[in-house]
């Protein structure tokens, strides 16, 4: 197809506006040809300016990534930080923000992936709407969760969103999304860090004509309109409460075979899993013996490397889906010598 037809002009149009009923917004949703991250650094280079204050809240690798990449682009990057396999806790977010008054930037992440952690941002939003005077804008990593999680933007008063094809939206790689709310858009107009593949302006230009400013991943973006479909037709509450009960599928099974979860139950991803191999275990030779059997896990990440396991269960996944991998990871436990039920 022409990128410049109306052909494509259509499937732009369509994803759009699915995409914003599921981002639960009236603002604008611009569709990028971009990993996730691409879509994270476009998020901060339309919003920031060098020398601007940032406070980045981190508990995992993800957040330290977008707090490093604030960093590259001048920003004074102040962190939170908590222990992975932790959660944010608001209160302190508070705390952080009358502590630095001059933020004009927050940023946090949904679902931690390195970790299994997802993140209440529903309280941080009860923390923004309760400050006094001009709230910092708040940018939200929800690359692992929208889609497969409930994250109301508009009610919770996010300013940008950034999703990507390949998770809760069972697409091919190759395309990001940002949400920008009105509000975000009056800081695009005064930042001045350099962009122009990451010009959100030029985008929203350019979709006004049903169009995008630079070729645009064509093979992904039919595959999100199919996809787009499908979720579409089972609902976001239906879908929200599908990814938690495979979760507390998965996470009674991992338990059964005598594995420690990383994450605790009231923090507890309901899109991807990490369980913690028993102690000697090499989270890589049992991943390798897996992928033998045809089921594909990842390692862990960071100082974690080769202690864990993460299990995603997202997008287009079902219960027998998850009894496979207990299936298949039962077998790669005892390939590896150990014993059913065996205790870390």
């Amino acid at each position: 197809m022409d990128h410049r037809s109306p052909g494509f002009e259509g499937l732009l149009r369509e994803a759009i506006l699915r995409l914003r009923r599921f981002y639960q917004t009236e603002a604008e949703v611009l569709v990028l040809t971009a990993s996730g991250t691409g879509g994270l650094e476009a998020a901060l280079v339309n919003v920031l300016s060098p020398g601007d204050a940032v406070l980045a809240v981190t508990n995992g690798a993800f957040g330290q990534r977008w707090a490093a990449m604030a960093r590259a682009f001048g920003a004074d990057v102040r962190v939170l930080e908590y222990p992975w396999g932790t959660a944010l806790n608001a209160l302190d977010v508070e705390q952080a923000l009358r502590s630095n008054p001059d933020v004009r930037v927050l940023l946090t992440t949904h679902n931690e992936t390195s970790t299994g952690v997802l993140n209440d941002l529903a309280q941080v939003a009860d923390v923004l709407n309760a400050l006094r005077g001009e709230r910092p804008l708040w940018l939200v990593d929800a690359v692992s969760s929208l889609g497969a999680v409930d994250l109301p933007m508009d009610a919770w008063g996010c300013d940008v969103v950034v999703s990507a094809s390949q998770k809760a939206w069972m697409s091919p790689p190759g395309l990001a999304f940002v949400g920008v709310s009105a509000r975000a858009w009056e800081h695009v107009a005064l930042a001045s860090c350099p962009r122009y593949y990451w010009d959100l302006t030029a985008a929203r230009e350019y979709v006004q004509k049903g169009q995008t400013p630079f070729t645009p991943a064509l093979s992904a973006m039919y595959g999100l309109c199919a996809a787009l479909r499908s979720m579409t037709r089972e609902g976001l509450p239906a879908i929200v409460a599908r990814h938690r009960r495979l979760r507390d599928q998965l996470r009674v099974g991992l338990r059964a075979l005598g594995l420690r979860l990383f994450a605790d139950d009231v923090c507890a991803s309901p899109t991807v899993t990490a369980a913690c191999m028993p102690s000697g275990v090499s989270a890589a030779e049992v991943k390798s013996e897996m992928a033998r059997h045809g089921v594909m896990v990842a390692g862990g990440m960071g100082a974690f490397k080769d202690q864990m396991l993460r299990i995603a269960h997202l997008g287009h996944c079902s219960p027998s889906d998850i009894e496979q991998v207990l299936d298949t990871l039962r077998e790669a436990l005892a390939c590896v010598g150990v014993a059913q039920g065996r205790a870390i």
